[in-house]
């Protein structure tokens, strides 16, 4: 594990512009090589499971260039988004080509830009970092998330007033409108309390919810007055489909767990066995070590480089991108990770 391989991410934006520039059917690369190629790569590199030395962590910590790395995604994912804007709009292309554009922007998004905001948000020591993190959640529409991942979803995950975590036996399409809007009522009732706690206006720019809101409006005026109709068209997509993506990663990494409840409302401490884990070495480094989700529930102000795997702990056949194509599959997802969780439950109960 070094710096070197977790610089992987940026290949992804690279696949949107070689893709556009090869044109045609080629303008779905991106989507491809991520859906298609990269679990079969992922099965075949296989997992890594070692843990840094003491030693070898310190080192790691006190390293900034794992930091910069993220950091270095932001301004490659707003000049990703604005050029996908501009060619879409302005750009002599077929229908298909602008629909192979637009997924394979939205899914750079997901991968280099909210993968990056989510290691940038849970930065909660250092206000330029969340700051970022924002900016990136922002550019498809997303800037409460960041909040309520860290203050509610750290919170609450694996018991019923989550809104993050999927049930057993829920399909992602039902989860998703859930988790969506779930979501935001969640960070919008926790900024509200806050505010009145201050005995300041709910509907104040000091309220982060109200600012995000403003923030994002201001965007797609600014979007709509540059770039016209099919630009809006083409940001609210990629938009879409981003948010699709990291809320299928969420349904694949809670499905079906639980916490017991020792009170009513009062659960046991979160703890590793809470999360499905994943170690697959390919897909972790495209990720910034996300999948490794046990531990960074377990210690969430750990850096993703960090990160450590856990044998005992529920673990997922295979890496995110393999598990986000099963999860459009309700009946082969259920047949492949019911008897997975309920096995875990069973055994929680002995």
């Amino acid at each position: 594990m070094n710096v070197l391989s977790f610089s992987m991410v940026y290949l992804i934006p690279i696949t949107v512009y070689l893709g556009y520039w090869l044109g045609g059917i080629y303008t779905f690369t991106t989507p491809f090589l991520v859906f298609g190629v990269g679990p079969v790569l992922d099965f075949i590199i296989g997992r890594y499971t070692r843990n840094p030395s003491e030693e070898a962590e310190k080192n790691l910590e006190a390293d900034n260039r794992y930091k910069m790395l993220t950091i270095f995604c932001v301004p490659i994912q707003l000049t990703v988004v604005l050029w996908g804007a501009y060619v879409v709009s302005y750009g002599d292309l077929s229908h298909l080509e602008i629909i192979g554009l637009i997924l394979s922007v939205g899914v750079s998004s997901d991968i280099l830009g909210l993968s990056a905001a989510h290691e940038l948000a849970h930065q909660i020591n250092d206000k330029f970092e969340p700051m970022l993190s924002k900016i990136l959640y922002g550019t498809v529409l997303y800037i409460h998330f960041g909040l309520e991942h860290v203050v509610g979803h750290h919170k609450r995950l694996a018991t019923p007033e989550d809104p993050a975590t999927a049930r057993l036996g829920e399909s992602f399409y039902a989860f998703l409108p859930r988790t969506i809007f779930g979501g935001f009522k969640s960070a919008w009732e926790f900024e509200a309390t806050r505010m009145k706690k201050k005995n300041k206006p709910v509907w104040s720019m000091r309220n982060p919810m109200v600012a995000g809101i403003l923030a994002q409006t201001a965007v797609m005026v600014l979007i709509a007055v540059v770039f016209g109709g099919m630009g809006i068209f083409y940001f609210l997509a990629q938009s879409f489909i981003a948010i699709s993506l990291v809320e299928n990663a969420n349904y694949v990494v809670h499905y079906g767990l639980l916490r017991k409840e020792i009170a009513p409302g009062k659960y046991e401490p979160i703890r590793p066995w809470h999360s499905w884990n994943s170690s697959n070495w390919l897909s972790n480094h495209f990720l910034f070590n996300i999948q490794r989700h046990s531990d960074h529930h377990f210690k969430a102000g750990r850096r993703y480089q960090l990160l450590r795997h856990y044998d005992e702990v529920p673990q997922l056949p295979t890496g995110y991108a393999g598990m986000i194509v099963l999860a459009l599959i309700p009946p082969l997802w259920r047949k492949i990770m019911d008897p997975r969780a309920l096995e875990f439950r069973q055994g929680q109960k002995e």
